[in-house]
């Protein structure tokens, strides 16, 4: 396979193009624009179909008429776009249709600015829109990784009847590094016998969330909590580095991840028993691994690029076993790998609050 030099948006695009994404929706915003950008050039010459919504709310909408008519397709924007589009999302997940939804974060809260963030985890983790649902959430650390995990979005969606969301920022999608698609990747084969294709020699197949007789909502959205359940057991997925004798441990996610990295890599230098743990899924979160990690002896540092979201997860997980500390930066301030070593070196001396 040959290596390519991409921007992570543009990797993001090319390869849900080959997993056959068919559709997509979307409205301009910064910094995810390479998306749409790449897709209406590259879409309509392999075979799908490429459209500018007039807004983020009518684009999500058409990603609902065609999740139900059982295409692959997807949708991007940027957090106040992805705001608009979350009635559609939970319209999407009350009627259990596949389909992905990228974030690629710039800062708020409001308009904000178009730098980086992490301020949305919140919103992608915990539903987003009204109603109990949930989103399966992917988050890349690198530009390949905008690839493979693109690729797996399409594939969970098709076999959990799921919106897949994949939480990047505007460092990930704007970056440029090498990145490779492998020539044998075949599309997850689910059949869909639920899409609205046409009523021929078969009953009619309907697509709706509205329900309001109380006791049959409530066995729908008990079916739904049931597959959630599911989906935490067999799709988590995390990355460990040097945990087994860490002291400390790093927790982090996308760019913060990669923060994260390099500062545990100069801790080590300086003979600290640091360690990494990086979720790759942010739902379903891998709070098992990190209870199983969590005793006494240990302490834990969330590094986020936000007020301090997925800290609230981790101190979820490790259940008051070891404590938990955070490392931050906000309003599209991207924390330093020198802040993270700083905010290690008071944990060591115990001078952290």
């Amino acid at each position: 396979m040959a290596k390519i030099l991409m921007k992570g948006n543009e990797a993001l695009a090319e390869a849900a193009i080959r997993a056959g994404c068919k559709a997509f929706f979307g409205y301009p915003i910064t910094p995810q624009n390479e998306v749409p950008g790449y897709m209406a050039d590259q879409l309509p010459l392999r075979g799908g179909v490429y459209l500018q919504a007039e807004s983020e709310v009518a684009a999500i909408n058409m990603v609902y008429g065609a999740a139900g008519a059982g295409a692959r397709v997807m949708t991007s924007s940027s957090s106040p776009g992805i705001s608009l589009k979350q009635e559609g999302i939970s319209y999407i997940a009350a009627a259990e249709l596949p389909c992905v939804i990228a974030n690629v974060m710039r800062c708020g809260p409001g308009l904000g600015g178009i730098q980086p963030s992490q301020g949305d985890y919140f919103q992608a983790v915990k539903g987003g829109g009204h109603g109990d649902y949930r989103l399966i959430v992917l988050a890349p650390g690198s530009v390949q990784e905008m690839a493979e995990l693109t690729t797996l979005a399409f594939d969970l969606a098709d076999k959990w009847r799921n919106p897949v969301m994949i939480l990047s920022d505007g460092i990930l999608g704007q970056m440029m590094e090498p990145v490779e698609f492998p020539e044998d990747y075949q599309p997850l084969e689910v059949e869909k016998p639920w899409a609205t294709t046409g009523a021929k020699g078969r009953e009619r197949n309907i697509v709706n969330t509205l329900d309001i007789i109380p006791e049959s909502l409530e066995k729908k959205v008990e079916k739904l909590l049931e597959k959630y359940e599911r989906i935490k057991r067999e799709e988590v997925r995390w990355k460990e580095e040097g945990t087994e004798d860490a002291e400390i441990i790093l927790v982090g996610y996308g760019t913060s991840a990669r923060i994260a990295r390099s500062a545990m890599e100069q801790a080590r230098q300086k003979g600290l028993k640091v360690g990494l743990f990086r979720p790759i899924t942010l739902f379903p979160f891998p709070e098992e691994r990190l209870r199983a990690l969590a005793g006494p002896g240990r302490q834990f540092l969330a590094v986020e690029m936000s007020a301090g979201q997925m800290i609230e997860d981790v101190r979820l997980a490790v259940e008051g076993r070891s404590p938990v500390h955070l490392c931050r930066r906000l309003g599209g301030m991207v924390p330093t790998p020198e802040d993270v070593l700083a905010k290690i070196q008071e944990l060591v001396e115990g001078r952290a609050s």
